[in-house]
């Protein structure tokens, strides 16, 4: 391994650890637990030696308290010789406030049980300290932390940025010997990764610390790594050492994909509900605690309402004469089932949480808000509905049963169509296997750049060129181009006074003679510390027909609109004109079908990765088509591949051979342009079949599109999923597909893609988040909460203001970055690209008056909205029963 980055292969001795412990630790050790985890053996004694440290392990099998260990040691024996200072040890930073809050108590438990121990020998307490410092804490608290600092302090990322830039508690910090940051994976992906790396370079130029990053099952192990250490040397791009534990397999997984009916595409949607429902009320009444995802929000509610409603004996209590019944049971305090999402009122995911720990509840139904190690208690099943999208995601998630130490994780995942179902079983071999998703941190993020260099300059004067280096040892900026910094300097020292006509003032000064910087207006520490972060404010949009308002709708789901999208609200669709600050602005549209689905902006992305290990599946069982080989061999090479029951088996067999017998299977080394005219809708559709998830795809359609656009002088229809996108036109058009795809130069795609987002709805809303972070629009200022509304309103007036000095301007450069590489994936769409330059990728057209198979799924897309579920169902076999007939007609 390059660099100080390595593997480390050996665990440590059990009496080499215990040797490092205190007399004290070591007895409660040995009483407490039979031995050290594979985990603990692996890591102690490296962070009781400042060994910087990535552990990567299942949820359960100790990683926290391998963390602790070393620290509560050396702690005890600073209390025990007299020599314990009024200062932080160590910062355990976590994404989440309620982890956080979980931590102190599986901290303060062992600390207890070790101070009873102590107390018992010495007759006094150890007097170790631990604090708590989130957005949550009170004034007072703070007050008490800075007159008795924490010797291990508990706190978010930006409480972490908020630590620092506080005269008192700043003190504290300074001789801070280790740094945890825990559920690194979750925390590296996003733009809160970003701030915390910059933050842990704050720190590290005040004083060097061992930092230690705790992981569920996460990929590349080795960039997580230098995410979590940082860079000795930017230049020669030699990262600091780090010692990497993984883990991964320690321990057992009991996995299945469960088709819930014998024939999914033949069954009929009650059929089908019922086959689900039974099957999880089946599992539910089997275990003793079933923890149940979903992939929206929506989902999560109907799934808790359908069970109360089918099986009321099981989930719902009877209710008092004087108590009105609660629909969806959630918050009935005598319901055995209840539903957790991020909609909910924080009291009621307490009161979830708690009752699970409790044991009063035999199921809890969540989207995505349990998939961390909040601790829920005892779980025993978990059972996924349809595809968590991500391998990672998956063990994820099926990880939070059987928590404890030595218990196997037992997971179900039911699919609920033909897709659903290749897809889960490509996730559960990559499962299986170990093959995990590798994850994307964000690079060169310069609205946070901004947040940061403030934030020092606000800490302290400083100069223009140590903060640039200083901030180049992050993972995150190591490539940070020097052009690009001083573009960030330029903005925040006020160079474009054009924008104090927008309010926009300059945040610090520089001396240009001598490179010196520092804050700027009295009020530069307030507005800091009151705007600190990365996590926009977010609302729903109202939506207006005229001058009636006639609904709302989420600003995530604004973002994916386009003028003259169609979409449906309260059982109507109308077409999207343009937003106004809160405000969107629609026409009525009569009954035209929905361009983008209600869901779209609340389904999950399925990773590049899994979507390559199913396209790469799809090859393999095409291959063995066109060899001519027997229908027998063609099963048993599925069945060895894949770990699928005999219905799945079945199921995947039979979608794979009539698109093979119908038109032609795309996979990662062909991509199938389908044209399908539908005479009844008056339309023509030019599918893609591109299965490379949603994110790559989005950029894929939009480019396509652009260029369709110029070749008919008309508006098109999109509509993408992960498998594909299509393009709909009218009949008296036509495309090609081919000529598209080839007149794609992957050089200069970003240029296109420039182009295609410069009016979307998705740059205006990502410019607002990025001119938040980067302080041109203050979220709060004197004690006063500036609205959402009012935020987007002076957005709007920004973003022409900074288009009028450069269209290049950085913050708006970087919106654009943020939209084509973190909310999309442009990499991995260049890359298509230059597989397709490089004849890598194929490309084959068909043309017919029947959708193939794979693209049932697609073509349903713009009616998902305004079918009802039983109606799809209807299609897709109507659908299917015509490819059979085809087929049929064809072997004759």
């Amino acid at each position: 391994m390059s660099d100080g980055i390595i593997h480390q292969n050996q665990p440590y001795e059990a009496s080499d650890i215990y040797d490092a412990f205190h007399p004290l630790l070591e007895e409660w050790w040995k009483d407490k637990f039979d031995n050290f985890t594979p985990p603990q053996r692996y890591s102690v004694l490296n962070i009781h030696s400042r060994v910087n440290t990535l552990v990567s392990s299942p949820t359960g099998s100790g990683k926290t308290l391998s963390a602790f260990a070393s620290i509560l040691n050396e702690l005890i024996d600073h209390a025990d010789s007299g020599t314990l200072e009024d200062k932080t040890y160590a910062t355990y930073i976590s994404p989440l406030k309620a982890l956080g809050n979980d931590i102190e108590k599986n901290l303060r438990q062992p600390l207890e049980e070790l101070n009873k121990r102590y107390q018992e020998e010495h007759g006094e307490d150890l007097g170790i300290r631990i604090g708590v410092r989130t957005g949550d804490t009170t004034d007072k608290e703070k007050r008490e932390m800075r007159e008795n600092p924490p010797h291990i302090l508990i706190t978010t990322p930006e409480s972490m940025g908020i630590v620092l830039t506080s005269p008192k508690m700043k003190q504290q910090m300074t001789e801070v010997e280790w740094v945890i940051v825990d559920e690194i994976h979750s925390v590296a992906e996003g733009k809160r990764g970003v701030h915390l790396s910059l933050t842990l370079e704050w720190l590290n130029s005040k004083t060097h610390f061992c930092r230690i990053g705790l992981s569920a099952t996460v990929a590349p192990l080795e960039e997580v790594a230098k995410y979590l250490v940082g860079y000795e040397d930017p230049d020669s791009k030699r990262a600091r050492s780090c010692r990497i534990v993984d883990i991964s397999g320690a321990k057992d997984l009991d996995l299945e994909v469960v088709t819930p009916v014998n024939n999914i595409i033949e069954s009929s949607y009650e059929e089908s509900s019922t086959a689900t429902y039974r099957k999880l009320n089946e599992y539910i009444q089997d275990h003793e605690t079933t923890l149940i995802f979903t992939n929206t929000r929506s989902a999560t509610e109907k799934v808790v309402h359908k069970l109360k409603k089918r099986f009321p004996e099981n989930y719902v209590r009877l209710l008092d004469e004087d108590e009105e019944d609660d629909q969806d049971g959630a918050a009935d305090p005598g319901a055995a089932i209840g539903a957790h999402h991020g909609s909910l009122s924080q009291q009621h995911r307490l009161e979830i949480e708690n009752r699970l720990k409790r044991g009063e509840l035999k199921a809890a139904v969540s989207s995505t808000s349990l998939e961390l190690g909040i601790d829920i208690g005892y779980v025993d099943l978990v059972v996924l509905l349809g595809s968590p999208k991500s391998v990672a995601r998956g063990l994820q998630r099926i990880g939070r049963a059987g928590h404890r130490l030595g218990e196997t994780s037992k997971g179900r995942i039911i699919v609920q169509d033909r897709d659903d179902l290749l897809e889960c079983s490509l996730l559960l071999k990559g499962g299986i296997e170990g093959k995990i998703d590798r994850i994307s941190i964000p690079t060169n993020a310069f609205d946070v750049l901004a947040q940061q260099i403030f934030g020092y300059c606000v800490d302290s004067r400083t100069h223009v060129d140590d903060v640039y280096d200083m901030y180049r040892k992050s993972y995150c900026y190591v490539d940070l181009k020097r052009s690009d910094y001083d573009e960030v300097i330029k903005y925040l020292s006020g160079e474009y006074t054009s924008l104090e006509e927008r309010n926009v003032y300059r945040k610090v000064w520089v001396d240009d003679e001598t490179g010196e910087m520092g804050k700027s207006g009295k009020l530069a520490r307030v507005i800091y510390m009151t705007n600190i972060g990365t996590i926009p404010d977010e609302t729903n949009m109202r939506v207006k027909l005229g001058d009636e308002v006639i609904g709302s709708i989420s600003e995530q789901f604004l973002e994916n609109l386009q003028k003259g999208d169609i979409f449906v609200l309260g059982g109507e669709t109308y077409e999207f004109r343009y937003a106004q600050g809160a405000t969107a602005f629609v026409n009525a549209t009569g009954k035209q079908n929905p361009t983008v689905p209600s869901w779209f902006s609340q389904q999950l992305p399925l990773s590049f990765d899994l979507a390559m290990d199913i396209s790469q599946f799809r090859r393999y069982v095409n291959e063995h088509f066109e060899a001519g080989v027997s229908e027998e061999r063609v099963r048993n090479y599925i069945d060895d591949y894949l770990y699928v029951d005999e219905n799945s088996l079945n199921s995947v067999f039979e979608y794979m051979k009539q698109q093979y017998k119908f038109s032609e299977i795309p996979h990662d080394e062909r991509v199938v342009v389908e044209h399908y005219t539908d005479k009844g809708e008056g339309k023509k559709y030019v599918i893609f079949h591109t299965l490379f998830g949603r994110r790559t795809n989005d950029v894929l359609s939009r480019a396509v599109a652009y260029q369709a656009r110029d070749r008919i002088s008309r508006d098109i229809e999109i509509n993408i999923s992960d498998n594909g996108f299509y393009l709909a036109i009218p009949m008296d058009k036509s495309l090609n597909g081919t000529a598209l795809l080839q007149s794609l130069d992957p050089d200069t795609l970003y240029d296109v893609m420039r182009d295609v987002l410069a009016k979307t709805e998705v740059l205006k809303r990502r410019f607002r988040h990025c001119a938040a972070r980067s302080l041109m629009i203050l979220r709060n200022y004197k004690g006063n909460q500036k609205t959402v509304s009012r935020q987007q309103l002076n957005s709007r007036l920004l973003i022409a203001a900074v288009r009028r000095i450069s269209d290049d301007f950085i913050i708006l450069e970087e919106a654009r970055r943020e939209v084509l590489e973190d909310l999309m994936d442009i990499q991995h769409a260049k890359q298509i690209l230059e597989g397709i330059q490089d004849d890598d990728i194929r490309i084959s057209e068909t043309y017919g008056e029947i959708p193939s198979p794979f693209a049932f799924n697609l073509v349903t897309l713009g009616y998902s909205d305004v079918m009802k579920m039983e109606d799809k169902q209807e299609f897709l076999q109507r659908m299917h029963n015509k490819v059979k007939a085809k087929i049929a007609i064809d072997d004759k």
